[in-house]
Formats: C-alpha cells, structure tokens, sequence
C-alpha cells in the first residue's frame, strides 16, 4: 500500500466520523486518562490491516503505545489477540471505530480469498479480483486479496487495456477494435478481450491479443476454448462463477480466474476492541 494515500484515506475517514468532537469519550474522560484497548478476532480468519492499526492510532495519538502481534495474511483464530493500544483513552476510543471497520473489511475479503485459493486447489490457475471494488477502498481491498493468496486483475482502468462486450459492439468486431487500439497502444501495455463463444476466441487468437477472457463460460466450455488458444496468450474465466460452483473449473486449465465476489459480496471478519480498564 501507498504510505501517503493511506495517511491521506485515514485522516478524511476520521474527519467524516469524529465531526467537531468525540462527546461521549470526552464527556466521560478527562484529558490524560490511560487505559489500554485489545483487538479480539470472535471467529477464525485470515488478518489484513496491520498497517491500518499502527498509521491510524498514530494519526489520533502520536504518544499512542501500539503493538500489533500478528502479520497481514496471518491465519488467526477465535480468541487470539491481534493488538494492543495504551495510552490516552480518549484518543483509543475516538479512532477505534474507523480503524476496527477497515480491518474488520479487509481481513474479510483475505479470508474469502484463502477459501477460493483452499476450494480451487490449483498449481495451475491463478486466483484474482475485479474492479468491483468500494469506491474509495480499492488500494486496501486490491491489498487484502494478496494477502489471502489471490492476484490483483487491472488496478486502475489504465493498468491495461480490455476490450468488453460493449466496446466490442460500438465498434464492429474484435479484429477491428484490435487493429483500432494496436496503432495507439504502448509497448508496455497488455491488451485483453473478453469472449463468449467460440468464434469470438477464435477472432481474438487471430487478432494475436495478450489475454482472452472466457466470459460466463462453464468450465467444460472454458477447457475447449483453452485448446484454441496459443500458450503465449494468457486465458482468463470470470462471471458467474461463484465460491459454491469454483472448484468445477479446477481442472479447466484457465490461467486465471477473477471473481467478483471477493470485494462485492464479501463479509467482514468478526473482531472486537475490548477496553482493559482505565487508569486515572
């Protein structure tokens, strides 16, 4: 993750929560009250967001004593403490919310992502994630992936350039829109089309692209387009393929499978902060 954007992301988030003042903290506290706060996994997962607790604590609280004791990608389980933070209450209380909602996210989509790896059981086919994203979250989910053992797809839309149903359909063909975009196109640049039937793998293998993608295929459709592509092109299968249905497309021989699922439809970790106490 990119240190400044993430000062950056914090500082807003805690701006959009806090508003003017934490009443209830400093209502109740005063000023140089210590305690210390625990952050307590209630179920086994895999933990992202290590970097989230240590930058944010210290955004709120510079004097903030903040011990993070496990590693991002780490699995943990139920009961295992994944921090400590002592110092000011006041300041513990005020950045704990934003902070544990993050983690609590990120750990979500890093566990989602191990289970996907664990059910496809592939030395083969690579895992990875989509643009569907949380508008805002993307550098911090696009993270957790990795953490859980997957891969990034295109980061930003100009991390690479693909070729969809629609910009297809605008166009007239994939030769076309291939030969349109081949002029233009950097030498750095991958160039990747989507697909959905035979013909059109076979029109994008003859417009010699970088990646095609088997869109809404089954795996035994997906295991016959892949014999008609070259080996120095990258296969990819993604729609509606689902946690419940991934491991079918074990044996498809796709290079890559994106799945959607692990940043739109996913669940946070359960994890609480638990205050130890306070100190006057």
């Amino acid at each position: 993750m990119i240190g400044l954007k993430l000062k950056n992301d914090l500082e807003q988030f805690f701006i959009e929560d806090i508003g003017s003042a934490d009443l209830s903290s400093e209502l109740l506290f005063h000023a140089e009250q210590y305690g210390e706060a625990v952050f307590v996994v209630k179920e086994d997962g895999v933990f992202c967001g290590k970097e989230i607790i240590e930058e944010g604590f210290s955004l709120i609280d510079k004097d903030l004593i903040v011990d993070v004791s496990k590693e991002d990608g780490e699995f943990v389980q139920t009961g295992d403490v994944l921090a400590t933070v002592k110092g000011r209450v006041r300041a513990i209380l005020t950045g704990e919310r934003v902070i544990l909602n993050m983690v609590q996210r990120m750990s979500g989509i890093s566990t989602m992502t191990a289970k996907a790896v664990e059910i496809l059981n592939s030395s083969h086919t690579r895992i990875c994630d989509t643009r569907k994203t949380t508008p805002g979250l993307r550098m911090y989910e696009k993270y957790a992936v990795r953490c859980g053992g997957g891969f990034n797809h295109r980061i930003t839309l100009d991390g690479g350039v693909m070729l969809k149903d629609n910009h297809i359909a605008q166009f007239g063909s994939i030769e076309r829109a291939v030969r349109h975009v081949r002029k233009r196109l950097g030498h750095m640049t991958k160039l990747e089309v989507e697909t959905s039937s035979e013909t059109d793998v076979l029109d994008a293998v003859k417009a010699d692209v970088d990646i095609i993608m088997f869109d809404n295929c089954s795996p035994l459709e997906a295991a016959g387009y892949c014999e008609l592509v070259p080996d120095r092109m990258i296969t990819e299968a993604s729609g509606g393929i689902t946690l419940q249905n991934l491991a079918s497309y074990a044996d498809a021989g796709v290079d890559y499978i994106s799945l959607g699922c692990l940043t739109h439809s996913v669940k946070s970790l359960d994890i609480s902060v638990r205050m130890k106490g306070v100190k006057e």
